[in-house]
């Protein structure tokens, strides 16, 4: 039997787990655990790019606000993209 052919295979699975799949498990997990650390008074950005602190925060779901207006928006957990000084407006 010839098994350097079903050793290539494995290889190549092997390798395709350790440079796609493993790296994507990471970010995901980094992700959520980041989403179930947010806390009132953080200031984030969404996946649509909308920009807010957090006023109040839910299991599921967070209130921001958008603007010096005060104005609230109800938001799903899983749409928070990033926290922290990355999400503040730059220097003028």
């Amino acid at each position: 039997m010839d098994y350097t052919s079903l050793i290539l295979i494995v290889v190549m699975i092997a390798v395709f787990y350790f440079l796609l799949i493993r790296p994507e498990s990471k970010r995901k997990k980094k992700q959520e655990e980041m989403r179930n650390n947010l806390q009132v008074g953080d200031t984030i950005t969404t996946i649509g790019g909308i920009i807010g602190k957090i006023v109040y925060v839910s299991n599921d779901f967070l209130v921001i606000e958008t603007s010096e207006d005060r104005v609230r928006i109800q938001l799903a957990k899983w749409a928070v993209s990033t926290v922290g000084k990355a999400a503040e407006e730059p220097a003028k």
